[in-house]
Formats: C-alpha cells, structure tokens, sequence
C-alpha cells in the first residue's frame, strides 16, 4: 500500500495577500507556493478568494410532530442554474468576531422561522467551496417546537424575507431525493440527520 503524504500549512509559502475589495463580502488575492507530491516546490501560484467569514447552518427538527422548519428565501446566486431563486433551505447565519456557533444558531431561529431552539447537536462542519473561499460552514441539529412555525420573518434591513414552512419528515426526503432541495447545507444536513438520527434523539432524551 502506497503511503500516502501529510503535508501541513507548514508546507505553503504565502508570499502576498493583495486586497482586491471589500463591501459585504471581501475578495483576496494571494500569491503562494506550496509542497508538491513529488518533494518539489511549485511555481508562485495566483488565486482570488472570496473572504466571507464562517457561518453556521441548522436543521430545525420536532422530534413529536416528526417535522422540520424550514425557510425559502430569495438567492441571486441560483438565478444563472436554476428555474426558480426562491430556495428551499435550513436556517443559517455568519459568526460575527466574539460569537458562539451557538448563540448564532439560536439568533438565526428566532429571526428566521421565529422558533426557539430548546435543545442543540453538533453536527459536523465543512469547507463550502476551498478553491475559492475560506468559508467553514459548521452544522447543527435544534429541538423546536414545529407548531410555533409559520409566517414570513427576516431582517428588514438586511433585505430577508423569508417565508416559513412546516415539512413532514417523509416530504423532506422526498423534495431531498426529487433535488426539490439543491443547497449544499441543507442536503448535507438532511442526509447527515437521516444516518444519525437515533443517536441525536438518544442525546436530546437524557437531557431532559
């Protein structure tokens, strides 16, 4: 068996970091050089990055009413793929410098879908896209009440509305498996939630 190689951040040479913009969202441009699977440097290599933070992203589930809160909202980014930009997503929000993961994923349920979280499960997190931005996505599964859900909520002023939805378990799955459901943190949490379920439950039932 082939050995595979470990290589660190240690193995990168960052020779610029060269701001291109800053509004919203900020966009780098770095110049670096990195270890090569055969010992060898390679040449200087010239990336633009999106810098947009990190963000958290929860799945809203009633263990009684086996249903979960979920948000459609407007995204520009889905106009050039997509029939409709109106997606069908789970709750989500950037960590702010000084904040919790977890009092984000509280904050988001309230100003999103209007819903308290009473119990939280870390999920896992993931790179959204590392080719070209440093986004670490960290998910999360929240015990809500479902019969509370219903509306439209959002920001004002940061342009939100969004419009809430009660989904049985059985529909979820099924917009899952129709790609009804296409963001990367929604199928990633549904389909994480389907192989760990029980032993979320299992958690959520000793603390109460």
């Amino acid at each position: 068996m082939d050995q595979i190689p470990r290589f660190n951040k240690n193995d990168v040479m960052i020779e610029s970091k060269i701001p291109l913009y800053k509004g919203f969202f900020e966009m780098v441009k770095y110049q670096f050089t990195h270890r090569l699977f055969s010992g060898k440097q390679s040449p200087v290599i010239h990336r633009e990055v999106f810098e947009r933070g990190h963000a958290v992203a929860v799945l809203l589930y009633d263990p009684e009413l086996s249903e979960f809160v979920l948000i459609e909202q407007f995204r520009i980014g889905a106009m050039a793929t997509s029939d409709s930009p109106w997606l069908i997503e789970i709750v989500a929000g950037i960590v702010e410098q000084g904040e919790e993961p977890e009092d984000v994923c509280r904050r988001e349920a309230f100003e999103e879908a209007g819903v308290e979280i009473t119990k939280l499960h870390k999920a896992m997190s993931y790179l959204s896209s590392p080719g070209g931005t440093t986004e670490r996505i960290h998910v999360y599964v929240g015990q809500v009440d479902a019969s509370r859900a219903e509306g439209v909520h959002g920001l004002e002023h940061e342009g939100e509305d969004i419009y809430v939805h009660r989904v049985a378990e059985h529909e979820a799955v099924k917009w899952l498996s129709e790609g009804k459901i296409d963001n990367a943190a929604s199928v990633i949490a549904l389909q994480w939630f389907a192989i760990n379920k029980q032993s979320v439950l299992n958690e959520w039932n000793r603390k109460q």
